[in-house]
């Protein structure tokens, strides 16, 4: 994307506000007009006062001053505030659609994405574009103004003089875009490292226990050292180039205006004008260094905020979930069926699925059974559509998944896991997540009461409205797991995906646990995942995969019978876990 798509399409965020934008111009422009009529004000208050002694002058340009300051201050006022107004405005759209986009991408993205990456762009990149988009404007307008105004004076009083300032113009443009070219370099720089040091606080405030428990608080330490260093080193770059580039600018403009001096201060010896004049000259012309000095430091701004908008646009504009289906299914019966179905989480010849053909009728539970990476939480993925096959299709009551609207989709899958999600809310908050109705209180008590939460719930402090703290800290594992059961058990839905939901818990949590989750299953389609082969042993079907492949499927007895590899898994677990008992005992 060119600067100028870059730049129109940063505006084009500005265009709901043009009124107050409109206003703030106006301000400034304003503001700006007054800054020529000073030295314009100087010549005939001079001349007046002090050569002709005109009474009328003496008496009112006193006031006109003050008019003019007056004026110059209410603008100033209206525009800053109006240019401020519409740059939080633009910050919060922004913000508004880029987590919008955020909450529509796929399960991909964020496995090739770092959270302190993300983070960064919603709260650094985002606020730099401000400048480019609105104050640059402003600026630039209100400082072409007064040089146009001062010039216009110049050329009034003196036009030959006047003339010898355009020299300076070719060189001071060369000098900004050289200048400007490295300002955005450094600026997309500063982004990154600034992504790269909001992860490393990210991970050490999540892990803040293992990074104590392990003694890394000064590994931690000198990873932050390093990333604080980078963003230091690139935000110096910008300071370099934005600190040459005024007074380059600067020296220019001064060789060009002693120049001119000198040969006013020739003309004004020969009295080919007055003392007002060459004051008013004079006045004029060093008031010129101001405005040029500023436009030239606008480069800084404009090409960091450039930087921003590049990074922010590219959220924007990554692909969203893919969401072709047009079909609606109400409430589905559950019959689920998987058809020749593979993935490749990458574009290589790696496979996570193989040619994967299972039939699963409604309310049947399976169990999904193998070593780690082996594909069953891929394949479990793939019912919700986190993940697409590369080959194959899912149908949901025989209608392919790719047909159906996300939404409707998703409306008919509950989802318990290891990692049991919380947020920092209330307790009856949490159940009730997602629900797009006013949940009543009963029903809220009674999914917490099928999954044996409500013993606990009673015991806090403020009950159903007891905040479960970040990520739900404040409440043990099995509570936690409790609450996400509740959740599923309100959401009603009729397919059901268990993902090694009692893996991480003790016995007494996992006894409750396993009883709210008997409840749950009870006439849904369930796709359970679990490494604890005790719990599954009840299943209607375990399906054993190895490689991305299913190798055996059968009951419980029927695959013990079979003596191959569910029951090598099942004789390896059981004598592992016959060991860790002699060893306690």
């Amino acid at each position: 994307m060119t600067t100028i798509q870059l730049y129109t399409r940063l505006l084009g965020y500005v265009k709901p506000y043009w009124r107050t934008f409109a206003l703030s111009i106006l301000g400034m422009a304003v503001a700006a007009a007054t800054e020529a009529l000073l030295p314009a004000l100087l010549k005939p208050m001079l001349d007046g006062t002090f050569v002709h002694r005109d009474d009328t002058i003496i008496r009112w340009a006193p006031i006109f001053l003050l008019i003019i300051f007056f004026v110059r201050g209410v603008a100033s006022f209206v525009g800053t505030f109006a240019i401020g107004w519409v740059g939080n405005k633009l910050v919060m759209d922004l913000r508004e659609v880029m987590f919008s986009k955020m909450l529509s991408l796929p399960t991909r993205f964020f496995d090739d994405h770092s959270t302190g990456q993300l983070i960064s762009k919603l709260t650094f990149d985002v606020t730099q574009v401000t400048a480019a988009a609105t104050n640059v404007v402003t600026v630039t307008l209100r400082d072409t103004i007064i040089v146009i105004g001062l010039m216009g004076w110049l050329v009034y009083l003196n036009w030959k003089l006047t003339m010898l300032t355009l020299v300076m113009i070719p060189m001071i443009a060369f000098i900004i875009k050289f200048i400007s070219n490295r300002e955005r370099d450094a600026s997309r720089l500063t982004q990154v490292a600034m992504g790269d040091i909001t992860q490393v606080i990210e991970e050490s405030v999540t892990a803040h226990k293992v990074v104590k428990l392990f003694g890394g608080q000064t590994y931690e330490g000198a990873r932050f050292g390093e990333q604080a260093n980078w963003v230091r080193r690139h935000a110096m770059k910008q300071v370099v180039a934005g600190a040459a580039n005024v007074p380059i600018v600067q020296m220019v403009a001064a060789i060009a205006l002693a120049i001119i001096m000198y040969l006013a201060i020739q003309q004004a010896r020969a009295d080919e004008s007055t003392v007002g004049g060459f004051l008013s000259f004079i006045a004029a012309m060093l008031m010129l260094t101001a405005p040029a000095k500023r436009i030239a430091g606008v480069s800084e701004f404009m090409q960091r905020g450039l930087a921003a908008a590049e990074s922010v646009f590219e959220l924007i504009d990554t692909p969203s979930e893919i969401d072709a289906g047009t079909a609606q299914i109400e409430r589905a019966y559950g019959n689920l069926s998987f058809e020749h179905v593979s993935l490749s989480y990458m574009d290589d010849e790696r496979m996570a699925l193989q040619d994967i053909c299972l039939e699963i009728p409604a309310g049947q539970t399976v169990a999904l059974v193998g070593a780690s990476g082996s594909g069953k939480s891929t394949m479990a993925n793939l019912v919700p559509r986190f993940y697409l096959p590369t080959s194959g299709r899912i149908t949901l009551d025989g209608q392919d998944l790719a047909d159906l609207t996300l939404a409707s989709l998703r409306a008919n899958i509950a989802l318990v896991s290891q990692e049991v999600v919380l947020f920092n809310d209330t307790i009856a908050a949490n159940i009730s997540y997602g629900q797009m109705r006013d949940v009543p209180d009963a029903e809220i008590v009674a999914a917490a009461q099928a999954a044996h939460a409500m013993e606990f719930i009673l015991e806090q402090p403020e009950g159903m409205n007891t905040l479960v703290g970040e990520k739900g800290v404040r409440l043990s594992g099995g509570q936690r797991q409790r609450l996400s059961i509740a959740r599923a058990i309100l959401k009603n839905a009729p397919v059901l995906i268990l993902d090694e939901a009692t893996s991480a818990l003790d016995s007494e949590s996992e006894r409750h646990v396993q009883a709210a989750l008997e409840t749950l299953m009870q006439g849904r389609t369930t796709l359970v995942i679990a490494h604890r082969l005790s719990t599954i042993e009840k299943a209607d079907r375990i399906v054993v995969m190895q490689k991305g492949q299913i190798v055996e499927m059968g009951t419980h007895r029927e695959l013990m019978a079979k003596n191959g590899v569910y029951a090598q898994l099942h004789r390896i677990q059981f004598e592992w876990h016959d060991a860790e008992k002699q060893k306690l005992s």
